[in-house]
């Protein structure tokens, strides 16, 4: 059974910084696909980044440059490093995993995805 367990989030002021965790277990795809996901307050859910095999990354325009998304293969544990937060990336964020990987894979369809973390609230306000 595929565990996702996030840690990490809270609250910070405008251009802050904050550091989300996914721990996964029973996880081993050889084309491994992961991703975070976010969901504010009657909004879609929406990918801002996912990482695939051998170790390619993609990023929602709203964030690139300013997250950045790794996986720690040893520690089975995905990351998402969030710099220069602005309000508007306050939000519920999600890990996931997805069973398969497609050729769209960078659009970050969270129908694709089969299994998700538990969420945890970023907030960024001042």
């Amino acid at each position: 059974q595929v565990q996702l367990v996030q840690s990490g989030g809270g609250s910070v002021q405008p251009g802050g910084s904050l550091r989300l965790s996914c721990a996964v277990s029973q996880y081993n795809r050889e084309s491994f696909l992961m991703a975070w996901f976010r969901q504010a307050p009657g909004k879609e859910r929406e990918g801002i980044a996912a990482i695939t095999a051998p170790y390619d990354t993609t990023y929602h325009s709203a964030v690139e440059g300013r997250f950045t998304i790794s996986l720690d293969r040893a520690k089975k544990t995905l990351f998402l490093q969030m710099t220069g937060l602005k309000p508007e990336d306050t939000a519920l964020y999600y890990c996931a995993a997805a069973d398969r990987r497609t050729s769209q894979w960078w659009r970050m369809a969270p129908a694709e995805y089969t299994y998700w973390g538990q969420g945890t609230q970023v907030t960024v306000s001042s």
